[in-house]
């Protein structure tokens, strides 16, 4: 990220802005109402960076598989091979079913999410006056700081679970798991009492079925989500810093630095989380209680 004009932020003209409304114009999404009444609003640029990612990451795998070779891979193929292989030993440690599909979609979702948190390394302030020239008052460069994105993609892994749980189970098996677990339930007898504790105990089952069910993509997404603004933010303070004179110039520029650095690690660690509970909620799928 770049620094603003410093004359926005300072402010003495009519046009400054104040660090709160310099923030608040960073954190605004381009945003396109579908519906009237502005229930069902589109973020605009969290969607065309999120896309225009995705064919990256899908235009580069199928660069790579059309230049592969069976003899000495290249440097990039050897790359690529790295990659899978890594995610294919992360997989085969959690996962002992037959993993042909979920190990691609592991790669996939590290890969994509890695470029969308990325974003956070590219000169917003600069972008965003590029941006404004053409028309574009608003643009959000990070897909994962936007908690609709994050969770449209926890909603996708917890979609995948529920079929591979009905897939591996069967969907009476499926059923009767929400019922009958974690607790079980006590067996019908000619003992009245027992009329009344099975329903109470099934009841207390799927009450924490649901529970696990709307934790997990819940702390799926929020988990990135959080992570990831809260960078955004850091980024933004620092580049404030950076706009009060010579003295903030040094340490803005200073602390901006080995935030960058430490950064890198968050990006990475985030895609690997996020990669990794999406394997674990697969699998666990495939448990029977």
């Amino acid at each position: 990220m770049a620094v603003e004009n410093a004359d926005q932020i300072a402010g003495g003209a009519e046009s400054a802005l104040t660090p709160a409304e310099y923030i608040g114009h960073h954190l605004t999404f381009m945003k396109h109402s579908v519906s009237e009444g502005g229930f069902w609003t589109l973020n605009v640029d969290t969607l065309a960076t999120s896309v225009i990612l995705g064919v990256v990451v899908f235009g580069f795998l199928a660069w790579i598989v059309r230049g592969a070779t069976a003899g000495v891979p290249g440097k990039r193929q050897a790359f690529v091979e790295v990659a899978i292989d890594f995610v294919n030993e992360q997989v085969k440690g959690i996962f002992d079913k037959s993993f042909s599909f979920v190990a691609p979609l592991a790669l996939t979702v590290f890969v994509w999410v890695l470029l969308m948190n990325a974003m956070d390394f590219l000169p917003v302030d600069i972008i965003s006056a590029g941006l404004k020239k053409l028309g574009f008052e608003h643009f959000r460069m990070v897909p994962t700081a936007d908690v609709n994105a994050t969770f449209a993609l926890a909603l996708s892994v917890w979609i995948l679970m529920i079929g591979f749980a009905i897939k591996a189970k069967g969907l009476g098996g499926f059923i009767h798991e929400l019922f009958f677990a974690p607790f079980g339930a006590p067996k019908l007898s000619i003992n009245p009492i027992s009329w009344i504790l099975v329903p109470l105990a099934m009841t207390a089952n799927f009450l924490f079925q649901m529970i696990e069910y709307i934790s997990k993509p819940l702390s799926h997404s929020l988990r990135l989500f959080g992570n990831m603004y809260a960078g955004e933010i850091i980024f933004l303070l620092l580049w404030m810093l950076a706009s009060t004179g010579p003295l903030g110039t040094f340490f803005g520029a200073l602390f901006g630095t080995g935030w960058a650095i430490f950064h890198i690690l968050i990006v990475a660690l985030q895609a690997y989380i996020f990669m990794m509970l999406t394997i674990v909620y697969i699998a666990m799928a495939h448990e029977h209680h």
